[in-house]
């Protein structure tokens, strides 16, 4: 038995202005999430780019070349119900941050991570006010409370639109300070991926890099840039 594929039925793709932000209309229809609730977006910017991901199916609609609607659904249905915890869980990342945890050998690598992560470390104590203490190995170290209370402070200050783009740009490089650089346009997306995998490319030139961990990377990558555009389009307009 072949599988059942939702398929378009629309002709045209619009947007308009609503109570509280922008939605986008299938014909007449007003496009609502896969649980039927309202898709209001923040800006114009943010609605016209989900309308281009609509625009562009074919007869069979493909959800995996729509990663802009899928953050917007995501952000209604899982993280605005949910919204203290979300924020609680990715403030955590502040105590566990990749940054701070260093290799102690070989020392190509230990130069490599310090190049790349110590003016993000400088940055964070300077234009987050949130010192962190960097350390070798995998043994933990303990943050300042108050550097803590600064990062999950900065969280939860968050929009549901922001927090959703955060949390994979949180997430997926391991880092709270990562996340809030590209949030600040301290780092782009590109940058942000690449500062996250110095010990895979690291041993990548050692050893040389699979097809899976390629594959991976490449995955991180690309979800990654789409949290970065999320974050931006809903921030402007």
């Amino acid at each position: 038995m072949s599988e059942w594929k939702a398929r378009r039925f629309w002709k045209e793709v619009s947007t308009r202005e609503a109570e509280n932000g922008w939605e986008i209309l299938l014909d007449e229809r007003i496009l609502r999430t896969p649980g039927k609730k309202s898709l209001v977006l923040p800006t114009h910017e943010l609605a016209a780019a989900l309308a281009e991901e609509w625009d562009a199916q074919d007869d069979v609609i493909d959800p995996g070349s729509m990663p802009l609607t899928r953050a917007a659904n995501s952000a209604i249905e899982k993280v605005a119900p949910q919204f203290e915890g979300v924020a609680d869980m990715l403030a955590d990342y502040g105590g566990t941050d990749l940054l701070c945890y260093r290799a102690d050998q070989p020392q190509e690598l230990v130069r490599l991570q310090a190049e790349a992560w110590d003016p993000l470390i400088d940055w964070a104590a300077t234009e987050l006010r949130a010192p962190l203490v960097v350390t070798q190995g995998v043994m933990p170290v303990l943050q300042s409370p108050d550097s803590l209370a600064v990062l999950r402070q900065e969280i939860h200050a968050m929009d549901v639109f922001g927090l959703t783009a955060l949390h994979d740009l949180i997430t997926l490089p391991g880092s709270l300070i990562i996340g809030l650089a590209v949030a600040r346009g301290r780092l782009d997306a590109e940058d942000a991926h690449r500062l996250s995998r110095i010990d895979e490319t690291y041993q990548a030139s050692q050893w040389g890099e699979d097809d899976e961990v390629r594959q991976n990377a490449e995955s991180r990558k690309a979800a990654i840039h789409t949290a970065a555009r999320f974050w931006n389009l809903s921030r402007t307009g």
